[in-house]
């Protein structure tokens, strides 16, 4: 099973073959979780979201193109379910006491963390995660000009933020 393509798994798992639908998501799990860390920063949270990923990719398999469709329709619900938790929480796993002494990987953390939703999932799927920005555009549903202005704007910020660090 784990050789068939992503089309295949797609059209078994529409006919309700429980081993191709864990296929698919066992071979993207890895793109997935990282994206879910690198947005909510908190495994448990993590965790939760993904599982609401995975209900929603079951839920709308009738929906997917087959063809080349799944990494980015299975990054898109990931996405989505950040975003939902983020702002039910939208304070989760900041840092209360600004004295507190960190090192840099929770400097980048908090940084990141720091950066607006949107600005935050392109940053992680582009740097992160290593999509191009058309291929970030074509998951967030946005134009590839958005995707580099978001870019450009969490760079800076975080820069900034590691550069006052720094001080």
């Amino acid at each position: 099973m784990r050789t068939l393509p992503d089309s295949e798994l797609i059209e078994l798992a529409r006919l309700d073959d429980r081993a191709a639908f864990a296929t698919l998501l066992r071979r993207y799990d890895r793109r997935m979780r990282g994206l879910a860390y690198r947005l909510l920063a908190d495994r448990a949270a993590m965790d939760d979201v993904l599982h609401e990923a995975y209900l929603a990719a079951h839920r709308s398999l009738d929906r997917v193109r087959p063809i080349g469709d799944a990494p980015g329709w299975l990054l898109r619900l990931t996405y989505n379910a950040c975003v939902d938790a983020l702002k039910a929480d939208d304070d989760r796993g900041r840092i209360d006491d600004e004295d507190d002494q960190v090192g840099a990987a929770e400097v980048v953390r908090v940084a990141l963390r720091d950066l607006p939703v949107d600005q935050r999932v392109s940053l992680a799927l582009v740097d992160g995660e290593g999509f191009s920005s058309a291929e970030v555009a074509g998951i967030l549903g946005v134009s590839v000009r958005t995707v580099a202005s978001r870019l450009g704007r969490a760079r800076t910020t975080v820069r900034s933020i590691l550069e006052a660090d720094l001080r």
